[in-house]
């Protein structure tokens, strides 16, 4: 207690006891591949918030178009309004021994979300771009699809794709991962540095855009998909319905043109585990999970008691409050969508002394409507409702 030493009214600040655990960024983006400056900030995660200033970076006069900047502009045209570029140059998008590139250089900033290696579809790529993801569990790959010729056997996009003789793939398709999406076709678009050309381009940088749009309104929880890609003119193959009946059960995430727009027309990622399906499920739970990582810090050293396992509980819960009220999670109650268990029972004696504290989260994710069915009948005398009613016309 303070000392008062004369009369008069003194007011002090206390401790409420709630700790507010913040989300992370959901839709900050990387690019790793080459710049149309191959020497510019050569290796270097650099961050870019506006397509002007990766211009002034990346871009010197005379200069042509590559994959990278496709994507970057893409982008940015797209919803996206903050990403890193790693500018590999002639290089490999990862680095040999202790020597750090491309890839490895995005593992010191814990921002990023949503990794792209734009028009780098070999399976040794894909395969790179996966363990990062994988390794660092908080951000998810937007993988491009073989192009920007049509696949003459869209079968091969269902196969796993390994290297065979002198680079030949005998499939597509990469690893199974719940933390990835793999998109086909590519799309067409103007060109940024000549813009009365028409080039073909991979679409991940577009849709990593899309993501960060979603992101925004109404949230990770959203799938990214049914959204008309901004710029895209046409698509590079045109898969039909029957087509994409054998594509989307394998993970492969078709653009197509539907209505009079480019659109995303899947929402899946390459796990085959159905819990892991969609690719809103996978970053909500990425989102989640490294939020209430940063956001339960001051844990660590604190006496392990129940004033501690109480304090964890009600924090973990009211941030878990904020999803469920804004529709992230399923249930018509808190208790049906989430709940938070840190007391004796996940803390026995054992665990105490071994310096643990555990606490088991289970939250009951949104996931989206992929199939719309409406069973639709005639009949005589008024449509019967399925209460019974009858409709009269």
């Amino acid at each position: 207690m303070p000392t008062y030493l004369a009369p008069g009214i003194y007011v002090e600040e206390i401790s409420g006891g709630a700790r507010p655990i913040e989300r992370v960024p959901s839709s900050v983006a990387a690019f790793v591949g080459r710049a149309p400056d191959p020497r510019a900030r050569l290796n270097q995660a650099v961050a870019i918030t506006n397509p002007t200033q990766f211009a002034q970076i990346y871009i010197p006069e005379g200069a042509t178009s590559t994959p990278l900047s496709h994507a970057v502009f893409g982008f940015f045209d797209n919803g996206g309004s903050y990403c890193y570029i790693v500018n590999t140059g002639d290089g490999e998008i990862v680095g040999t021994g202790r020597k750090k590139a491309g890839l490895d250089l995005l593992e010191a900033r814990d921002d990023v979300a949503i990794v792209c290696i734009p028009g780098l579809t070999l399976p040794q790529h894909h395969a790179a771009a996966i363990a990062h993801c994988e390794k660092m569990k908080d951000r998810f790959a937007i993988l491009d699809g073989p192009g920007p010729e049509p696949v003459d056997d869209l079968a091969r996009l269902t196969q796993l794709g390994t290297a065979g003789g002198e680079g030949e793939n005998t499939g597509y398709r990469p690893a199974d991962t719940s933390y990835a999406a793999f998109y086909y076709p590519w799309i067409t678009v103007p060109d940024k540095l000549d813009p009365k050309t028409l080039v073909d381009v991979p679409p991940s940088g577009h849709i990593a855009g899309i993501y960060a749009r979603t992101d925004r309104t109404p949230g990770v929880h959203k799938a990214p998909a049914n959204v008309v890609i901004q710029n895209a003119v046409n698509v590079t193959d045109e898969v039909t319905q029957s087509e994409q009946e054998l594509l989307n059960p394998a993970g492969v995430n078709v653009i197509r043109m539907i209505g009079r727009g480019i659109r995303v027309w899947g929402a899946r990622t390459l796990s085959g585990d159905p819990e892991w399906r969609y690719i809103n499920v996978r970053r909500l739970f990425n989102q989640i999970e490294e939020s209430i990582e940063q956001g339960t810090y001051w844990v660590v050293f604190e006496p392990n008691n129940v004033t501690l396992w109480n304090s964890i509980k009600r924090d973990v819960s009211n941030f878990l409050r904020q999803y469920w009220t804004e529709g992230a999670l399923m249930g018509r109650t808190e208790q049906e969508a989430y709940f938070v268990k840190c007391d004796e029972e996940t803390n026995p004696p054992e665990s105490i002394d071994a310096g643990m504290v555990i606490t088991v989260v289970g939250i009951a994710p949104v996931k989206p409507a992929e199939f719309v069915i409406f069973r639709i009948s005639q009949s005589t005398g008024g449509a019967q409702t399925q209460e019974g009613g009858t409709i009269n016309a």
